[in-house]
């Protein structure tokens, strides 16, 4: 009897502890051809496998959140996971608050950084204020962790964001008027010429997504984010690392044939700055759900590089990933 009460109790507590206690996490492998067209550079064909763990614990309004990532098998002797975020949210009266280290986001013109932060953030008067320490200093850039203090509304189905940070200020609006969703995100360093600017548009007809991006970089300003415009993120695994003061162009349509996906995306980046010489891809991206839970994703990309023949490629990526 004592066994069976004393097996019901550990039972009992541990399915209160798992209800408040989440793991998951992504898995996807690739394999990746590259058919150069100069005949000087060897093709190549790799294989690398990629993964992400997330645990969530919650005790009333506080939640711990410690993400993994690098769990890298691509060197065929894998890598230790690294911790990449490692914070709390919790509620002071009206306040919330998030403090640890952790990322701050990535976008169509700028990289994410990873730090320790503290933000508190509340509603007043249909206005949502927010103050984030990014425990940084001012350079010239909103790339950097700047602190920043941001008001936000939504008016008339338009909504509208203005932060101030150390070293620069960032506007943006958003709407949809209809069936059109606009974006428009503005950056603005006190430096000279370090402005950056995203419009996005996008929208459906009859069954075809369409969307249309396009991010411009002032004279001494370097676009540097990872978005379906591109991955321009200096991090070793970019499609293309821009000048200062390249441009970016974007066009998507997409649609659904026979349960699969398929979109065609053609991506342009302006002349370099000294050669006045253009960057370009052409990408098709075909994704298919499977019964066994995985994701199946064949992409192709066609890159034409006019300042350098031996970067002129074909490649064929066929991804398997999971979410779990």
């Amino acid at each position: 009897m004592k066994k069976l009460i004393a097996l019901a109790v550990a039972s009992s507590v541990s399915a209160v502890a798992m209800a408040d206690l989440s793991i998951t996490g992504s898995l996807k492998t690739n394999y990746t051809h590259k058919d150069y067209e100069a005949a000087s550079s060897n093709d190549s064909d790799s294989f690398s496998t990629e993964g992400d763990l997330k645990i969530k614990g919650k005790s009333g309004d506080t939640t711990v959140v410690m993400n993994f990532g690098n769990i890298d098998a691509s060197s065929g002797n894998g890598s230790s996971p690294v911790a990449e975020d490692v914070y709390l949210t919790t509620k002071i009266g009206d306040v919330n608050v998030k403090m640890g280290d952790y990322d701050n986001g990535n976008n169509a013109y700028r990289a994410s950084t990873r730090a320790q932060r503290a933000s508190l953030s509340t509603s007043l008067g249909g206005f949502d204020i927010a103050y984030t320490n990014g425990n940084g200093t001012a350079n010239g850039g909103s790339d950097y962790q700047d602190d920043e203090v941001s008001i936000g509304t939504t008016l008339g189905g338009v909504k509208a964001k203005y932060a101030v940070k150390d070293s620069a200020d960032a506007f943006a609006v958003s709407t949809s008027v209809a069936g059109v969703n606009v974006s428009y995100t503005s950056d603005n360093p006190d430096a000279a010429q370090k402005d950056r600017t995203v419009l996005e548009v996008s929208t459906e007809i009859q069954g075809v997504g369409i969307k249309y991006g396009q991010v411009d970089a002032d004279l001494s300003a370097t676009i540097s984010g990872d978005s379906w415009m591109g991955d321009y993120e200096s991090s070793g695994g970019q499609e293309f690392t821009p000048l200062a003061g390249q441009d970016v162009t974007a066009v998507e349509l997409s649609t659904n044939v026979a349960g699969n996906k398929v979109a065609f995306r053609n991506i342009n980046v302006d002349g370099y700055a000294s050669s006045g010489k253009d960057w370009s891809m052409n990408k098709v991206i075909v994704t298919r759900p499977l019964a066994s839970g995985a994701t199946l994703e064949i992409t192709y990309k066609d890159i034409q590089d006019d300042a350098s023949v031996y970067t002129d490629m074909e490649v064929l990526d066929v991804e398997l990933a999971v979410k779990f």
